[in-house]
């Protein structure tokens, strides 16, 4: 050592690799076709690298049902899907030209609006369907996927409408039944405090799925009819007390949710029309996330999705019993885990802004950073909910069809379509991927509007880049790790 000190990054600096990383992208990305072509090309490749062998989906119930197994070393799905992530920040750093960005994200065009005959359709339908779900989950069989409500809620809506949500566009405003029922009282007109944002949002969306995965909502129709009726009951008072509007735009956790996934979709309902784009380049709008709260939700809504996988897990039973063997008790050891996860995932987010505002510029707030980059991690929840849900509803979707059309005497064992192909499981693991390449390429077209120079948004792209990469490895070792029962409240005790 000869005393002097050290003034530029270490080796095992992040920084120093993500530069050196996009040094050699713009060295190798000359002219703006080639720079696309490397980096479609690139993706593909790392795509089709975790496509061979199989996986287990995870639901978000009925976690049993219709699996599909995908045989993967840990180290490759790992190592390659986190991989493709610091590929993709390599690769969408190719990408300088302003106005090209720009271009993308402006695309789109505008479509007719369809008439008050389908609105009004849409409205009857959601409260047919509410009324039929609920009064089947009472008076149809008392176990499982053979009744008609736990297939419609969690394989029809949770699994193919919420899909469709971000896979199409957001039609739950005009099939809400909750604000159709809330619209026929007078509102009561009391002022919101402003200062609780979204806040009741997140907090809400923290409780359903807490109540999801510890009750059995999947298993237990009556339940989970009972637990609709709440819903109902909780929010429609909410709604005629402060309003419809504000109601469903700042407090309601579901309509919440379906908003944001309705911004990464390619059609959007608009007062001029409908409007159509690339899918998740909606996401880049500068004022889509206006504070922390929303900040919040965005991170809450990734969390749950994956937490929901993660509980069905080898990892999260031997920790369970383990605690519960030490004295915890079993709803206190979920409830605690399920908070710090929680913690760490937000934690985790704010720790990659504030390294964009020290390698990026200390000029911009780390609010400001927070609201341009958090709309980038819905591009990677809607990989993770494709990825978990589309097996399993393939499978029941045989169910589906036999038990709806007899609801009150469905079949002793519903049909399940199972040994779907592989290539089923590899699409699975290929929507993961594309989510997060969706994610990269918002997080890098927000950049390059925040910052003025090429450099600083590069840079302030490190610690965004570095959560993603431990966002997807976390997903696809969930997605690809055998299912699990959750002890203590699988087979419906409570714990």
């Amino acid at each position: 050592m000869d005393g002097r000190a050290r003034t530029g990054p270490r080796w095992w600096s992040p920084s120093l690799w993500l530069t050196t990383l996009a040094s050699v992208g713009n060295r190798l990305g000359q002219g703006r076709s080639m720079r696309l072509i490397v980096a479609l090309g690139s993706v593909l490749v790392l795509a089709l690298a975790v496509i061979p062998g199989t996986a287990l989906a995870h639901a978000a119930a009925l976690r049993d049902a219709a699996p599909t197994t995908i045989e993967v070393p840990t180290w490759l799905f790992l190592t390659t899907g986190g991989g493709a992530v610091g590929a993709s920040f390599l690769l969408a750093s190719f990408v300088t030209d302003r106005v090209f960005i720009r271009s993308f994200h402006e695309w789109g065009g505008r479509l007719p609006s369809p008439g008050r005959i389908v609105a009004l359709g849409g409205r009857l339908t959601g409260l047919i369907l509410l009324a039929v779900t609920v009064y089947v989950g009472y008076a149809g069989p008392p176990t499982g996927y053979r009744n008609f409500a736990v297939l419609f809620v969690w394989v029809v809506w949770w699994g193919g409408y919420v899909g469709s949500t971000y896979l199409i566009g957001n039609t739950w405003p005009t099939l809400n039944p909750f604000r159709t029922i809330a619209e026929l009282f007078p509102t009561l007109g009391v002022s919101y405090p402003e200062r609780l944002g979204s806040w009741p949002a997140v907090a809400g969306l923290l409780l359903l799925i807490w109540v999801e995965v510890v009750s059995p909502l999947a298993d237990d129709p009556r339940v989970l009819s009972t637990t609709i009726l709440t819903y109902t009951v909780v929010t429609v008072i909410g709604a005629v007390v402060v309003g419809s509007d504000v109601w469903f735009s700042r407090v309601d956790p579901l309509s919440h949710a379906l908003a944001y996934f309705g911004r990464f979709a390619p059609l959007e309902r608009t007062d001029d029309g409908i409007a159509f784009r690339l899918p998740g380049m909606a996401l880049s709008e500068p004022n889509l996330v206006t504070g922390r709260d929303e900040v919040a939700f965005i991170v809450c809504l990734l969390y749950v999705t994956t937490f929901d996988g993660f509980v069905a897990t080898w990892l999260w039973a031997d920790a369970v019993v383990a605690a519960v063997a030490f004295g915890v008790p079993p709803l206190v050891a979920y409830g605690t885990t399920y908070l710090a996860g929680f913690a760490l995932f937000l934690g985790a987010f704010w720790w990659a802004i504030g390294l964009a505002r020290e390698y990026g510029s200390t000029y911009i707030t780390r609010d400001e950073l927070a609201r341009r980059f958090a709309p980038s991690l819905v591009a990677i929840a809607v990989g993770y909910h494709i990825s978990h849900n589309l097996g399993y509803v393939l499978g029941l979707l045989p169910s589906v069809v036999v038990v709806g059309a007899m609801p009150l005497s469905p079949p002793q064992q519903p049909p399940i379509l199972g040994g779907l192909p592989d290539w089923i499981s590899g699409l699975e693991m290929a929507f993961v991927i594309i989510g997060h390449f969706i994610a990269v390429w918002v997080a890098h077209a927000a950049a390059y509007d925040l910052f003025p120079g090429r450099l600083e948004a590069i840079k302030s792209q490190y610690g965004i880049t570095l959560v993603m990469v431990f966002y997807t490895m976390v997903s696809l070792w969930i997605v690809t790790t055998p299912i699990v029962e959750p002890p203590f409240i699988a087979t419906g005790d409570s714990p």
